[in-house]
């Protein structure tokens, strides 16, 4: 059984609707640990043993490559890993599977921290920036502009076959709404989001653990996930 470590949050949904992808089944082959990141659970020294970085998620799988326990933090990775073991949603040939990789790397170096500061910004801060705002929605709305360029002429994210990049990046965009994105300025983008919304194993990927996630409202929370807390010595 595959242990993950995780909460309901874009980086988390990656990891849930790859392992359904890959052919798991939630309660059958895997199961996941919540790790409320709202009460600091992400800092209790069990998780930190497997995510030093202190993020979710985090997978421990008891037969790992050399049929021994791995631990793996970093959704990327552990996306990557699971492609390895079970030979799905990452091209075998080097031409295709450079294609899928650096449209990896583009939601791990863009995507995600970019619309996470947009998300950030727009829906989180205690007072609105406005230069804040502006920066990162203009850049989200970029980054949209660049995906829905890519598939004017591919069906999914990195070619025409369904991969890991589309696993990555789905996530990110389901709270488009609160990105400030009209999706009648990215038609080719939401055709694509459409496309991947109606896949079985994403559709019961993206509803692990969504029962748990309720919206931020305290100071404590707020702390725990922007402030001092986040940042004290460990």
């Amino acid at each position: 059984m595959i242990n993950v470590y995780s909460w309901p949050t874009p980086n988390g949904h990656k990891v849930h609707v790859m392992l359904e992808e890959c052919g798991f089944r939630l309660g059958r082959d895997w199961q996941a640990f919540p790790v409320n990141i709202g009460k600091g659970d992400q800092f209790k020294p069990d998780f930190l043993a497997i995510s030093p970085n202190n993020k979710i998620p985090a997978l421990v799988d008891p037969h790992g490559p050399d049929g021994k326990p791995i631990s793996l933090f970093e959704s990327g990775a552990i996306l990557l890993y699971l492609a390895a073991k079970t030979g799905k949603l990452l091209p075998k040939s080097d031409r295709l599977k450079f294609q899928v990789l650096q449209w990896l790397m583009f939601q791990m170096g863009s995507v995600g921290p970019m619309i996470g500061q947009t998300h950030h910004f727009r829906q989180y801060a205690p007072e609105k920036i406005d230069y804040a705002v502006n920066r990162y929605t203009n850049e989200t709305r970029r980054l949209y502009g660049v995906m829905d360029r890519q598939l004017a002429t591919s069906k999914f994210i990195a070619c025409n076959q369904y991969t890991i990049a589309d696993v990555a990046i789905f996530p990110w965009l389901r709270n488009w709404a609160n990105h400030g994105i009209d999706w009648a300025d990215y038609p080719h983008l939401k055709k694509w989001f459409d496309l991947v919304s109606a896949r079985p194993a994403v559709q019961r990927g993206v509803q692990v653990l969504a029962d748990l996630r309720r919206p931020l409202t305290g100071d404590k929370e707020r702390d725990i996930l922007f402030g001092k807390t986040q940042y004290a010595k460990r």
